[in-house]
């Protein structure tokens, strides 16, 4: 029951979060690894994010830098930018995180991530979104 408790709760996180961008991300892992698909919603939403002591706009400003500042992880770091945007991070916000990331990560991964950004930017205009 514990599990289930967990997976319910860190499935409602996933979709508060991240929306219809998480929940693609967990389909696209139904028919090559669907236990992995359990475990990024058990333990990272079901357990992290939903622990007290940050909000999640907090939580989704350390993950947009911290995927930035890994310079590989632009994918993941789509989904996490509409997560911030989700949560109430602006824009301008988010843009102000990634060239941040310029100082301790170097200019090439805040290029990969203002990219980045600027795709989801494009993707939500397209689409209505803030």
């Amino acid at each position: 029951m514990e599990n289930q408790d967990r997976y319910q709760r860190g499935w409602e996180k996933l979709c508060e979060i991240d929306g219809e961008a998480g929940e693609r991300v967990v389909e696209s892992l139904q028919d090559i690894a669907p236990d992995f698909a359990r475990y990024l919603i058990e333990f990272p939403f079901g357990d992290i994010y939903s622990r007290p002591g940050l909000d999640l706009k907090s939580r989704e400003i350390a993950v947009v830098a911290a995927l930035t500042a890994l310079g590989n992880a632009a994918p993941q770091l789509k989904v996490h930018i509409h997560g911030a945007l989700n949560v109430g991070c602006s824009r301008q916000e988010v843009v102000e995180i990634i060239m941040q990331m310029a100082v301790y990560a170097g200019f090439p991964a805040a290029l990969n991530g203002l990219f980045a950004a600027k795709e989801v930017f494009k993707e939500r205009d397209a689409s209505g979104k803030a």
